[in-house]
């Protein structure tokens, strides 16, 4: 993207702002040239990391945390607006906040609904796991991923991050 363009923000779904984000103040997070269509980057402030995505639905800032079992959505891929977890092949959309696929584990997603434990087409059957592993991932709970407010200051993407 270059300066010059005015950058789409996505909006943020009701409800699903991170907690401390509203009341916190902007910091910048990367030059809007830094940050390609179609591209995502991980960026920290302390023990926080954060996704800054630029999807077909506009630029998202979100935890850089997969709702599943915390890995790095930035190590994943960004096709359109959905990102995918490498960990577990679950995919997230980045304008809704909600499951497009459910992780490979199963478990409970963020309405609590059970989903059951699945194969990817391209790879052999799983075995069966111990007692406590599978009472585990059925009780495992995907939650909708949380949203940073962001705004564009002088060709510098900022978000407001809780400190």
């Amino acid at each position: 993207m270059r300066d010059s363009e005015t950058p789409v923000l996505c909006p943020i779904p009701p409800g699903f702002v991170a907690p401390g984000a509203d009341g916190a103040e902007f910091v910048p997070l990367l030059a809007l040239g830094d940050l390609a269509p179609g591209t995502m980057r991980r960026v920290s402030f302390g023990d926080l990391d954060v996704l800054v995505a630029a999807t077909d639905a506009g630029i998202v800032v979100t935890d850089d945390r997969c709702p599943h079992m915390s890995a790095p959505l930035s190590l994943g891929t960004l096709d359109g607006c959905a990102v995918a977890c490498v960990l577990h092949r679950g995919t997230f959309d980045l304008a809704t906040g909600e499951t497009v696929t459910f992780p490979t584990t199963g478990g409970l997603d963020a309405d609590g609904v059970s989903h059951a434990p699945w194969n990817p087409a391209d790879t052999g059957p799983k075995p069966e796991p111990s007692a406590s592993k599978a009472s585990a991932r059925a009780l495992t709970r995907t939650r909708r991923l949380r949203f940073y407010p962001t705004r564009v200051e002088g060709g510098v993407l900022e978000a407001r991050i809780p400190r």
